[in-house]
């Protein structure tokens, strides 16, 4: 059933609910709800489903019921990193709608995805009738961890656009710091310092290394004192970059 469900261009729709605020176990419950005819229209949809996944009963329950076994076992006890990744993510989202409008915005979330202007967004490169979003009809855009998104709507008032986080936020331990300016500043501060070769947020950060917003903030604060970095708002935002003295630094650390 599952393998039928998760099409190679289209996942079965009963198993994608747009996200409307409800704690997961309330979401669950539109999943375990949904009729075996149902299930299978969707399935018929979504692959070639093999006899057996069709016959079966009660699948709208059984799918709910492996949906809370992942939740639990695989992605709570790693929910507090992908909340910051993803809190990090809306940052960057935010930043580049506010420097570049909806086109840098929205362009780069997934592959095939374009805003055309005049209202008009292409998600994917499949040929599909356009779907109209007028009146009370919501639009949701959700960050995910996983390298892929997808689409999901229920009825015509709900749709949300679930797309994978900005790569480098994934994957924390990546750009390992010099040893020669872990040796001058300490593992920390110079991880820190090599991360902010472009602006980021202090939540930025944080989804990135691992640490507390505390030690983050803490590491920043010598960083500013020392002439390293600046600090500047954005919006609602503060973002910290290296200036001059920060890149010489870093360069000449990296070169030994």
């Amino acid at each position: 059933m599952l393998r039928a469900a998760l099409g190679r261009q289209w996942i079965a729709d009963y198993l994608t609910p747009p996200p409307d605020g409800r704690p997961f176990d309330e979401e669950l419950e539109s999943i375990r709800a949904t009729p075996d005819a149902v299930v299978r229209t969707n399935l018929r949809a979504a692959s070639r489903p093999p006899g057996a996944a069709l016959r079966a009963r009660g699948l709208g329950p059984r799918t709910a019921e492996l949906l809370e076994w992942v939740w639990t076992e695989a992605v709570r006890p790693d929910w507090e990193r992908r909340r910051r990744v993803a809190e990090a993510d809306v940052l960057v989202r935010t930043r580049q709608l506010s420097l570049g409008g909806w086109s840098a915005a929205l362009s780069g979330m997934r592959p095939g995805m374009a805003w055309l202007g005049e209202g008009r967004l292409r998600i994917n490169l499949q040929q599909r009738p356009p779907r109209g979003l007028s009146g009370e009809a919501g639009l949701v855009f959700v960050p995910v961890t996983p390298r892929h998104g997808w689409v999901a709507w229920r009825g015509a008032h709900r749709h949300a656009l679930v797309y994978p986080c900005e790569g480098q936020l994934t994957q924390p331990g990546t750009a390992p710091a010099p040893q020669a300016l872990v040796a001058l500043l300490g593992p920390v501060r110079a991880r820190v310092l090599v991360l902010l070769e472009s602006p980021k947020s202090t939540t930025q950060l944080v989804a990135l290394t691992g640490l507390s917003l505390g030690a983050v903030a803490g590491q920043l604060k010598v960083l500013l004192a020392a002439g390293l970095i600046l600090r500047r708002r954005t919006g609602r935002t503060v973002l910290y970059a290296r200036v001059a003295a920060g890149d010489v630094l870093v360069s000449a650390s990296t070169a030994r």
